[in-house]
């Protein structure tokens, strides 16, 4: 539930440990979910009530600017896929494009909760596929074949 790890360190973590890699993927992707609906419905509304703030103000304004024009960006960029894209960019296994950024940029882009939700849970379980299978040395294996 980490910022910036989420499950693509829990999931090579916990198989390293020598647990099951099917245990490590259930509560990974359960683990990065919860805070999903916390983020889309307060997120958001907190970089708004701290832009005025005197020492916060600053970097919470540089959120909300940052945030809505790379929305509008995403947005223009993907029409009619933004379901898609939001899917791929939190499925994507790299630090900074978890479901964390995933549901604060839908927030920020006035999709509907139950869309966000489900592009993100596709996400997440699709990282989780591909960190399960990097972790299970999938990559590696393949990778010596060809």
């Amino acid at each position: 539930m980490i910022p910036l790890v989420e499950l693509r360190g829990a999931i090579p973590i916990g198989v390293g440990l020598g647990l099951p890699a099917w245990e490590c993927y259930i509560i990974a992707c359960i683990g990065n979910m919860l805070p999903v609906p916390i983020i889309y419905f307060f997120a958001r509304k907190v970089l708004l009530w701290g832009k005025d703030k005197k020492y916060i103000g600053k970097f919470f304004t540089f959120c909300v600017e940052k945030g809505e024009k790379g929305g509008e960006k995403l947005k223009k960029k993907a029409g009619k896929g933004l379901f898609f894209a939001l899917l791929l960019f939190v499925g994507i296994p790299l630090p900074g494009t978890g479901a964390w950024t995933g549901t604060l940029a839908a927030s920020f882009l006035n999709m509907d909760f139950k869309t966000s939700v489900i592009a993100c849970m596709g996400g997440v379980l699709l990282a989780g596929v591909i960190m399960g299978l990097a972790s299970m040395g999938v990559f590696g294996a393949i990778g010596a074949i060809f």
